[in-house]
C-alpha cells in the first residue's frame, strides 16, 4: 500500500471515529454554529445538503469548525489598496514609485485602521459554500494527479474558499477555465498522475507571461483572485496568484512562510506543493526559483518556516496557552503548520538552552519564545517551553541569530543576551559583550545585494569603439564593500580613447557611478561622451546608461539583459587612465556623508549606546566592545539596518 493510500486509510479510520465517538470534534462544530449567530441556518443547510455524502459531509464540517478564524476586510480604503496593484501592470514602464505616488496624490495615502473586519461564519451563505464544496470535489475526484491526493491534503490545501484576508467571491470557476487547457499535454501523458510533475508544468506556463514585482505598495491585507490577472505584488502576492490556480486545478500546495527572514528586516513566502510521496517541494513565481527543488535544497536562513493552513492549529495555540495577553498575536489563533523540519533537513536542530546560560530564569513549564531581529526589535517566531532548567525548542535551523524571550502582561521580556544557533554544527554561541574595545571601521548598515553583482565585471580599455581587442584594467574579483571604491592603476605609459565596464554574467550590468582619471592624484574626473552596446536605447527602467555618470550615486544603471551590458565612455582622444572610482548599484544603505549614525550593542536587556556621529565621508568608526552583538541605525533617512557583530575588522552582517 503507498503512502498516499495509508494516509486516506488512516485519515478515513479517524473521521469515522470523529463521528460516532469523539465529543470534542462535535463540540467545535456547536462553538462554531453558536458563534454564527444569525447566519446558524446558513451553515445548518450545508450540513443537512451533505448528510447523504460522508466526505462531502466531513468537509463541510472541516469548513465550518475552522471558519471563525477566518475573516475579510471590509471598508472604502480597501479599493484604495487594490488599485496598487490593479494599476501597476499597465504603468509598470514609468516603474512603482511613480505609480504609488500617483495614486497617494490622487487617494490620499491608504489608511488600514478605517477597516474593519467581517467574519466569515457570520455572513457566508449556504449556496457560496455547497459551491464550493463541489467544485473542490469535481476537481479532486475528475484530475488524473487526484489519486495522489490524500484527503487531508484535499481538506487543507484544494477545499477552502479563501486563502487570506480577501472579499469573498465566486472565483473557482473562472480560474479553473483559464488554467485548465494549459494541462492538456500533461493529462494525456504517463506523468498524468505525478502531482510534482503537473505542479511544475503549470509553473512552467504561469512563468511565460510578465510578472511585476514591487515591494513599494502597501502590505498586510489579501488582495483576491484577482491577482491572477493583474500578477503583480511582493512576494506574497506572487505566492497568493500560484495558490489560487493550483487551488482551482485540483494540486495540493499553497503557502509557505518565514514569519521573519533570518538575514532581513521582513517575512518571507513562496509556494510549495506536496507530491504522491509527501514530500514537500518548494518555487516561487516571482523570483529564479520557479524549478520545484527539494524543500531541504531552500538556501535563504531561515530560523522557523510555517505553512498556511485553513484549520486553526490547536496544537499550537494551546501550547502558547489561552491568555491572549500573555500570548504573541501570531500564535493567538495560528493558522499554520510548522514545517521548518522538512526546510532544514539533516540539520535540523532541537534547541536547548540551560538556565546558567539566562540572566532571567523562567518559570517552570512557561513558554519561552523564540525571536529574530528586525530594525532593532524582536519579533517571536517560534515557542517552545522552560523544563528542568532548560529551555526547549524543537525543530529550528540555524546561521541565524535568536534572542529568547517570555511575553509577560502583553510584553517581550528578555531572558539574555543574543546568540548564534551555528548551521552546521547545532553550537550556540552568545554575543557576550567584553570589557575590552575594539577599532571598528562601519561602511553600511544594511546588506546591499547588488554588491555581489559586480564580482566577476571587468573594466576594459581600447582605441576601438568596438572594443576589439581590448586591455584588461581591471577585474573585480570580491564583493564591493564600500560605496566609493578606489582603484590606482599602474602606470604602463598607454593611453585609450575608450574606456568601459563590461559586467559579469547574468547580473544585468548593476552599477551606479563610473569615473575616469589621468592620474592617482587628480580629484577632477576625465570628460567624454558615454558609450553604450550598439543599438541599444537609453531608457527609464532598463539601459539607464547616463545614470552611471550624474554623480548621484543613488541611481544606477540595469541592463535590459542578464548577460552582455556594458557602459563606458569615449574621450574623443587617448589618455592615459591612472585611477578608476566605482560604486555599485545600492538601495542607500552604504554609509551616507551628512547623515546622523547612532550604533548600539546588545545586552541581556536589550541595546545599548555607543553614542552618535554624523558621517564625513563613506565610513564611520568606533571603539565597540569585543564579542558584541551590534546595530546601526541612521537617524536621518531610511528604515533598513541590520544586526552584525565585527569579525577581522569587517562587518558580518546578520
Amino acid at each position: 500500500m503507498n503512502r498516499v493510500k495509508m494516509r486516506m486509510v488512516v485519515w478515513g479510520g479517524m473521521c469515522v471515529a470523529v463521528l460516532l465517538a469523539c465529543h470534542p470534534e462535535k463540540s467545535r462544530l456547536e462553538e462554531a454554529l453558536e458563534v454564527a449567530g444569525g447566519n446558524r441556518s446558513e451553515l445548518e443547510q450545508v450540513l443537512e445538503h451533505y448528510r447523504g455524502d460522508s466526505l462531502k459531509s466531513l468537509a463541510a464540517q472541516f469548513l465550518i469548525e475552522n471558519m471563525p478564524c477566518h475573516y475579510a476586510y471590509a471598508g472604502k480604503e480597501l479599493e484604495k489598496y487594490r488599485r496598487y496593484f490593479e494599476r501597476f501592470p499597465p504603468c509598470a514602464w514609468r516603474g512603482p514609485t511613480f505609480v504609488r505616488d500617483s495614486l497617494v496624490e490622487a487617494d490620499g495615502a491608504f489608511c488600514p485602521d478605517s477597516l474593519h473586519k467581517v467574519y466569515d461564519v457570520q455572513v457566508i451563505k449556504s449556496d457560496y459554500l455547497i459551491r464550493n464544496i463541489d467544485q473542490a470535489f469535481e476537481v479532486w475526484r475528475g484530475q488524473p494527479w487526484g489519486r495522489n491526493v490524500a484527503f487531508a491534503d484535499f481538506l487543507e490545501f484544494i477545499l477552502p474558499y479563501r486563502v487570506g484576508t480577501e472579499t469573498l467571491a465566486d472565483w473557482r470557476q473562472e480560474v479553473y477555465d483559464r488554467y485548465n487547457p494549459m494541462l492538456d499535454s500533461i493529462r494525456a501523458s504517463a506523468d498524468s498522475t505525478d502531482v510534482l510533475a503537473v505542479a511544475q508544468a503549470l509553473m512552467d506556463s504561469l512563468s511565460v507571461g510578465t510578472v511585476y514585482f514591487t515591494g513599494l505598495f502597501p502590505s498586510g491585507i489579501t488582495v483576491g483572485p484577482d491577482l491572477v490577472v493583474w500578477r503583480s505584488g511582493n512576494c506574497r502576492e506572487l505566492t497568493d496568484l500560484v495558490t489560487y490556480v493550483f487551488r482551482a486545478l485540483g494540486i495540493p500546495g499553497g503557502c509557505d512562510k518565514m514569519l521573519m527572514r533570518g538575514d532581513k528586516n521582513v517575512a518571507h513566502y513562496w509556494n510549495f506543493v506536496v507530491d504522491g510521496e509527501d514530500s514537500t517541494y518548494f518555487a516561487s513565481i516571482g523570483q529564479s526559483s520557479k524549478q520545484f527543488a527539494k524543500a531541504d535544497t531552500y538556501w535563504d536562513p531561515k530560523g522557523k518556516v510555517y505553512r498556511e493552513t485553513f484549520s486553526l492549529n490547536r496544537t499550537m495555540r494551546d501550547a502558547c496557552g489561552r491568555d491572549t495577553a500573555d500570548v504573541p498575536p501570531v500564535f493567538r489563533e495560528p493558522l499554520m503548520q510548522d514545517v521548518t523540519a522538512a526546510y532544514a533537513g539533516r540539520i535540523n536542530r532541537f534547541l536547548r538552552i540551560p538556565a546558567d546560560s539566562l540572566v532571567l530564569v523562567p518559570r517552570e513549564g512557561e513558554t519561552v519564545y523564540l525571536c529574530l531581529s528586525t530594525r532593532g526589535t524582536w519579533v517571536p517566531v517560534g515557542y517552545g517551553c522552560f523544563e528542568g532548567d532548560t529551555v526547549r525548542i524543537d525543530n529550528v535551523q540555524g546561521d541565524v541569530v535568536f534572542r529568547l524571550v517570555v511575553c509577560r502582561r502583553g510584553h517581550l521580556v528578555s531572558l539574555g543576551v543574543p546568540f548564534l544557533l551555528e548551521k552546521y554544527t547545532g553550537a550556540v554561541r552568545f554575543f557576550r559583550a567584553g570589557e575590552e574595545r575594539q577599532e571598528a571601521v562601519l561602511l553600511q548598515k544594511f546588506k546591499e545585494d547588488f554588491q555581489a553583482h559586480m564580482v566577476g565585471g571587468v573594466f576594459e580599455a581600447s582605441d576601438h569603439p568596438n572594443f576589439r581587442r581590448p586591455d584588461t584594467l581591471f577585474a573585480i574579483k570580491e564583493r564591493p564593500s564600500r560605496l566609493r571604491n578606489v582603484v590606482c592603476l599602474p602606470d604602463k605609459g598607454e593611453a585609450y580613447r575608450y574606456v568601459r565596464y563590461y559586467g559579469p554574467r547574468t547580473r544585468h550590468c548593476n552599477v551606479s557611478e563610473l569615473a575616469f582619471y589621468a592620474s592617482a592624484a587628480d580629484t577632477a574626473a576625465l570628460r567624454g561622451r558615454i558609450v553604450s552596446p550598439p543599438g541599444v536605447a537609453e531608457g527609464r527602467i532598463v539601459n539607464q546608461f547616463g545614470n552611471v555618470f550624474d554623480g548621484d550615486p543613488y541611481t544606477s544603471m540595469d541592463y535590459r539583459e542578464p548577460s552582455g551590458g556594458w557602459v563606458g565612455m569615449d574621450f574623443g582622444r587617448p589618455v592615459h587612465i591612472g585611477k578608476l572610482v566605482y560604486m555599485p548599484r545600492n538601495r542607500d544603505n552604504f554609509i551616507r556623508t551628512g547623515d546622523r549614525y547612532e550604533l548600539f550593542y546588545a545586552t541581556a536587556a536589550g541595546w545599548e549606546s555607543l553614542g552618535e556621529q554624523t558621517a564625513e565621508s563613506d565610513s564611520l568608526v568606533y571603539k565597540v566592545p569585543r564579542g558584541a552583538l551590534l546595530y546601526l541605525r541612521d537617524h536621518t533617512r531610511g528604515s533598513d539596518d541590520r544586526i552584525f557583530e565585527m569579525v577581522d575588522g569587517r562587518q558580518k552582517l546578520w
